[in-house]
């Protein structure tokens, strides 16, 4: 399973990442999406089938984000997830959740502790902070996992 992994996008969706959605099985977005049009171009862009799943980061305001869960728990590729945008918001001990999908940072960051994924995708929305463009491409296949970093061009 091929899984589109993005977060900050900040109102501003670039045509390499819908790209990216358009050849995944699944995309997960971690927040901080400002305008509700965004999720709109994200499910557009995804394959028919894919499945979607948001959470709501700290510049979502408004009714359409107060109906964004702001941590989602989930299974894909037999593996299970846990999502939020803001990693410190998640409780001490993650339970028995595999893969831990994070943003707010706009810094990608890939670790492995205790067998468990830590994933920030970074930000792909508009250039802040002077940092890096990036997203990342998740590979799931039978209990384990790849992520690729996906480093994007500021045009």
């Amino acid at each position: 399973m091929k899984i589109a992994v993005l977060s900050d996008t900040h109102g501003f969706l670039r045509p390499q990442v819908k790209e990216i959605i358009g050849q995944c099985d699944a995309v997960l977005h971690a927040g901080d999406i400002d305008e509700p049009a965004i999720m709109d171009e994200i499910r557009d862009a995804a394959r028919p089938g894919a499945l979607v799943y948001f959470v709501r980061g700290n510049n979502d305001w408004g009714k359409w984000a107060r109906a964004l869960p702001v941590r989602a728990d989930f299974t894909l590729g037999g593996m299970k997830f846990s999502m939020i945008h803001n990693r410190r918001d998640l409780p001490p001990d993650p339970g028995d959740r595999q893969i831990i999908i994070f943003g707010h940072s706009h810094q990608y960051t890939e670790e492995v502790r205790e067998g468990r994924l830590w994933l920030n995708p970074g930000s792909c929305g508009p250039r802040r902070f002077r940092q890096e463009i990036t997203m990342a491409v998740l590979i799931v296949e039978k209990g384990s996992w790849q992520a690729v970093r996906m480093e994007l061009s500021c045009e």
